[in-house]
C-alpha cells in the first residue's frame, strides 16, 4: 500500500496513473539511471560537500572525477559507452569548480539553512505523506527571506517552454508549501529557484531560474496533488494512452 508520494511519483502519476500503479503498487522498476543521472548525482555531491566545507575549495574537479567514476561503475553494463565517460568527465571537471562561486555571487550574503532537507509531511485530508529531498535552503539574514534551490544538470540549458512548464514548476511549489509548514515560515518570505548546471554551454554555465509560486499557482498545485492522492486512495489507475510512446512498460507483460 502506498504510504507517501514524492514529486517524481506525482509526475509519473500525471503522465499516466497506470504507470504509477506498475511502479509504486506492483513494485516494477522502470527507469533505473543512466550516464546523465550519474553526472547529476556527482555534481550534486560536489556542490553540497563543498558548500558545507566537507570538501576543500579548489579540489572540485578532482572530487567530481572520483564521485562520477563511482556513479559510472554502478550503472548497468549495457549503458556504459567509454567515449561518453570521457566527454562527460571533462565537462564535469570544468563545471564543478564554478557552481558554488556562482551561487555565492547570485545570493550574496546568504547563509545556509540546510542542504538535503528531508520532507515527510502530512497531506491534509489524507493518510498519505509528501516525501521530498530539498537540495538547498538559503536565508538572507538582513531581510529574513528564504531561498529554496534545486540543482538541475542539463546540456546547454532550458528553453522558454521548459522554464515555464507547469508540472516542472510544481516541484518547487510543493517544496515551498511543505517547507513553510515545517519551518513555520510565511510563504511570502520564500522564493524558489532551479539552478541549471550546464554541461555543454559555452557561457552562463550556471543559471538560476526563478519559479513563480504565487497564491494561484500554490492553489493549482495543491489541487493537482490532492487529485492524485484521491485517485491513489481509491485505487483508480486509468491508462493515459497519450503517454505510451515514452513509457518503459509499453508492450511489456505489465502493459501489453
Amino acid at each position: 500500500m502506498v504510504q507517501h508520494i514524492s514529486f517524481s511519483g506525482f509526475k509519473i502519476w500525471d503522465e499516466c496513473p497506470y504507470r504509477f500503479k506498475i511502479e509504486y503498487i506492483d513494485g516494477k522498476k522502470g527507469f533505473t539511471g543512466n550516464i546523465f543521472t550519474a553526472f547529476g548525482t556527482a555534481i550534486h555531491e560536489v556542490c553540497e560537500k563543498t558548500l558545507l566545507n566537507e570538501w576543500k575549495t579548489g579540489e572540485e574537479a578532482q572530487n567530481f572525477s572520483q564521485s562520477f567514476q563511482k556513479e559510472w561503475e554502478s550503472l548497468d553494463e549495457d549503458l556504459k559507452i567509454e567515449k561518453d565517460l570521457q566527454s562527460f568527465m571533462e565537462q564535469g571537471k570544468k563545471l564543478a569548480p564554478i557552481c558554488i562561486p556562482e551561487l555565492k555571487k547570485a545570493f550574496e550574503g546568504c547563509e545556509v539553512v540546510q542542504t538535503e532537507m528531508d520532507l515527510y509531511e502530512n497531506i491534509e485530508g489524507t493518510d498519505l505523506k509528501f516525501k521530498g529531498f530539498v537540495d538547498l535552503i538559503l536565508k538572507d539574514p538582513k531581510t529574513g527571506k528564504h531561498y529554496v534551490i534545486d540543482w538541475k544538470t542539463c546540456s546547454w540549458g532550458w528553453d522558454a517552454r521548459r522554464k515555464s512548464d507547469k508540472i516542472t514548476g510544481y516541484q518547487l511549489v510543493f517544496y515551498k508549501k511543505f517547507i513553510a509548514e515545517k519551518l513555520q515560515i510565511d510563504p511570502k518570505m520564500i522564493e524558489c529557484y532551479f539552478a541549471l548546471l550546464k554541461r555543454t554551454a559555452k557561457k552562463n554555465q550556471v543559471e538560476f531560474v526563478r519559479i513563480t509560486t504565487g497564491n494561484r499557482k500554490m492553489k493549482n498545485a495543491e489541487e493537482a496533488l490532492n487529485k492524485a492522492v484521491h485517485f491513489i486512495d481509491k485505487g483508480f489507475y486509468p491508462k493515459k494512452k497519450t503517454s505510451c510512446s515514452k513509457c518503459p512498460f509499453k508492450r511489456t507483460e505489465w502493459c501489453p
